[in-house]
């Protein structure tokens, strides 16, 4: 063994507490999973933090390597809620791709344990900490949602808090804001097992008794129309449903087209009776149309015909060809005009719509050659339709910030987001991603109609709640009068500067941590070397 190496056996106490501390970092990524849909549990989660904290807090003071044993509670932390909340992405490629990137989200995890470590030995139960750890925690966040491949959103902190108080702090500037303050209570309750009542309860307090005032005051800083005040759209999301479950949903030519198509016209049929309101607007969801309609001529037909008889506009979902490659478009039809805006989707889902290194991958496992191959769009995520200007964010593309407030920022007054969950069955990945749709209604104050393909549809009110929805995998027919807004929230003017001073805060805050240690270690093992001088 080379010199400077050393290396001892734990004795058994060493061990049962270590084990101990690893069961409560399971318990807490329990925990944090339990808080997202359909579970719901939003309180979950700062109570799972608080746990880690307590347990990282424990080992930062009572042994002299802290960095590893914390890198190892928050890995273990992060990949235990990950592989429970992640199963829907192998339902039908395998178990490689679940575990995959579960192992590949709880990798941020890891950094997140060093930065604590430094943070909670250089200042051990400081009230600064109070800042620097939630602060730390949204900029690791910050790098997961923006790199590899785009980032993936899809496990955001802020998406578990959908029913609760902190779910609030979206309107002020964004998910960020919420990771902060759910972050911010489970630290505070650390505190309390400590008996630090002041510094626990505070924060704890501050947060969720300011989440529920956001609402009531938020109208003093947000301009725009009043809420009372708002005129109405009357839209209708159709879900069509498929004629199989997986990723060859799509098989049976034209069939997710036909039950469209069907669908819409017994809308026409009891509008016609005085059964149902005539429609300003009706949304397909993604890939309705599992034929190009440009290309063929039939498809064409079958979507102009029906829009005539619904005399509304219709935003059909349609994988589409053009002179850049295949594109996944939401096409606004005219009843009289036909096909004319669309919105060609420009957050792509790595290993699904595209494949990164696909010739690599292609030696891991058979299943990259079933990736598709789309080019992303470039446009503003908005399209105009029915007198309106229609923010519109295709299925995956909820989960990025950029998506919505490019629609806000274009004059979008109503969000729509066509999606295609057929091919993840009956897993948890619809409710999750409906969850994402009504936290961005909250954070934007718009409402959101989600059109699915095999559900689940919904319409979701401008306040979060769900005023209608559909079932799963059941043909479905969602209308109601949805407000027109043209709000600007504090979030849709200032959430990326807040974000971007919170990540600021926390890489600062651990950098100065990181260099102070080491100073200070550095001149406990070379003392200077002091001489006396002869008199």
């Amino acid at each position: 063994m080379s010199r400077g190496i050393r290396w001892t056996r734990p004795d058994r106490r060493t061990v049962f507490r270590l084990i101990l501390l690893t069961l409560a970092a399971v318990v807490a990524g329990i925990a944090q999973f339990a808080s997202y849909q359909p579970t719901g549990l939003w309180w979950a989660a700062p109570l799972g933090l608080g746990v880690l904290f307590a347990t990282v807090d424990h080992i930062s003071t009572r042994t002299d390597r802290p960095v590893r044993w914390i890198m190892w509670l928050t890995w273990i932390q992060g990949l235990t809620c990950y592989l429970f909340l992640l199963p829907w992405v192998g339902k039908y490629v395998g178990a490689i791709a679940w575990l995959g990137l579960s192992l590949l989200e709880s990798l941020y995890c890891v950094a997140l344990g060093a930065g604590l470590a430094f943070l909670l030995r250089k200042w051990p139960r400081h009230p600064l900490l109070l800042l620097a750890v939630p602060a730390w925690y949204v900029a690791v966040e910050w790098v997961r949602v923006n790199w590899p491949f785009g980032g993936f959103g899809w496990v955001r902190l802020a998406w578990g808090q959908l029913g609760g108080p902190l779910a609030q702090w979206i309107s002020i500037a964004g998910p960020a804001l919420v990771a902060f303050a759910v972050v911010l209570t489970g630290y505070a309750l650390s505190l309390l097992v400590h008996r630090r009542w002041v510094s626990g309860a505070v924060p704890v307090a501050l947060t969720l008794v300011g989440g529920l005032l956001i609402p009531v005051v938020s109208p003093v800083w947000s301009s725009g129309s009043d809420g009372d005040d708002s005129p109405t759209l009357n839209i209708a999301a159709v879900q069509g449903n498929v004629p199989r479950l997986g990723l060859d949903f799509n098989a049976q030519r034209e069939a997710v087209l036909n039950n469209h198509v069907r669908v819409s016209q017994e809308l026409a049929d009891e509008v016609a009776a005085g059964k149902r309101a005539q429609p300003d607007l009706v949304v397909w969801p993604e890939n309705a149309s599992d034929v190009d309609p440009y290309r063929n001529q039939e498809a064409y037909n079958k979507i102009q015909d029906v829009a005539a008889q619904l005399g509304a506009p219709i935003l059909v979902g349609a994988v589409t060809r053009d002179d850049v490659g295949a594109r996944n478009a939401i096409i606004v039809w005219d009843p009289q005009d036909g096909p004319g805006q669309q919105h060609v989707k420009k957050y792509l889902q790595p290993f699904g719509e595209y494949m990164p290194m696909r010739d690599l991958l292609r030696h891991v496992s058979s299943y990259v050659d079933m990736a598709g191959d789309f080019k992303p769009g470039d446009g503003n995520n908005t399209v105009d339709a029915a007198g309106e200007t229609l923010g519109v964010a295709t299925c995956y593309e909820v989960s990025f910030d950029e998506a919505y407030r490019d629609s806000a920022h274009h004059g979008a007054t109503v969000f729509t987001s066509p999606t295609n969950n057929a091919t993840f069955g009956t897993t948890d990945m619809t409710f999750q991603q409906l969850a994402i749709n009504r936290m961005r209604a909250i954070e934007y104050d718009r409402a959101v109609v989600v059109a699915a393909t095999s559900g689940v549809s919904a319409i979701v009110n401008p306040d979060g709640s769900v005023d209608q929805r559909t079932t799963i995998f059941r043909e479905g027919l969602l209308q109601a009068d949805v407000p027109v807004r043209d709000t600007e929230t504090l979030s849709a003017r200032v959430g990326p500067v807040v974000e971007w001073i919170l990540v600021a805060l926390g890489a600062v805050a651990v950098a100065a941590a990181c260099i102070t240690t080491r100073s200070t270690r550095s001149t406990r093992r070379n003392p200077p070397i002091r001489t006396r001088t002869k008199r």
